[in-house]
């Protein structure tokens, strides 16, 4: 079963284990606010007959799960409050991704960044290939912030320490050093090797008791849920509503180093 509204991400069913791929290679994946909304859908309307017993995300083209949001999209920025809907609307797609009743399991096949990273981290299971780059280079390039939920998604996996040194450093993890602290679970040469591995995973767990894994996801959730609900829209605001947001995305389509001066 194939269902395709959008040749940007494709969706398609096999053997009950669904499988969603980011389709802009060529972009390194980079989603549109569309791809967001639309994996939010197929996340929350998981039909109750069982038919689909876990989800697959992954990215085109060998290099990319995802390059984050396409920086372009928000060329018509010009408020903190277009800010605020933006991180809103993600927030949206989020919950449905968090509280998909099946298992969702993220192949992650290279560059993983941005708001790509925060839907890995938001999966139940991580893969990856040897490529891989986890990370969020925002201090540097368009001088947005993750919000205190997203914060909280990555520091669960991560501790609160390495997410802090990624946001401040713009660093991106590599792939043995996700595996050490356990953002991913296994690692692959080829991305080949990982998507067999990822419908290995699938397969496994259409097998296994769903009531149970959908518990273990709740506890879970609950857990993100309390140590990200903290009070944020302050902050999101004075990034977004900022002469430094508007510069970071001038000089990122320009292609030229930005000049941020902290307004």
């Amino acid at each position: 079963m194939k269902d395709t509204p959008s040749d940007d991400l494709l969706y398609e069913v096999k053997d009950q284990v669904g499988l969603v791929t980011f389709n802009r290679p060529t972009a390194h994946n980079a989603l549109t606010f569309e791809m967001y909304d639309r994996l939010g859908e197929i996340c929350a309307s998981v039909p109750s007959d069982r038919s689909v017993r876990a989800i697959i995300i992954t990215g085109a083209g060998g290099r990319a799960f995802g390059a984050g949001t396409d920086i372009s999209l928000f060329r018509d920025f010009s408020s903190a409050e277009q800010g605020l809907a933006y991180e809103a609307r993600m927030e949206r797609m989020f919950a449905k991704l968090e509280r998909c009743p099946v298992p969702t399991i993220a192949a992650i096949p290279g560059i993983c960044t941005g708001g790509a990273a925060v839907i890995a981290a938001a999966c139940d299971l991580r893969i990856a290939t040897r490529s891989m780059k986890f990370g969020f280079p925002i201090a540097r390039t368009l001088a947005n912030c993750l919000s205190a939920a997203n914060i909280a998604r990555v520091a669960m996996l991560t501790g609160v320490g390495r997410a802090m040194d990624m946001l401040m450093t713009t660093r991106l993890i590599e792939a043995d050093e996700a595996l050490t602290i356990g953002l991913v679970n296994e690692l692959f040469d080829t991305p080949e090797a990982l998507m067999q591995r990822a419908r290995a995973l699938g397969a496994q767990i259409a097998t296994q008791a769903p009531l149970t894994m959908q518990a273990g996801k709740e506890v879970v959730r609950r857990m993100r849920e309390r140590f990200g609900g903290i009070e944020d829209k302050d902050l999101v605001g004075l990034c977004y509503g900022s002469a430094d947001f508007r510069e970071g995305l001038d000089a990122f389509l320009g292609k030229r180093t930005p000049q941020f001066t902290g307004r």
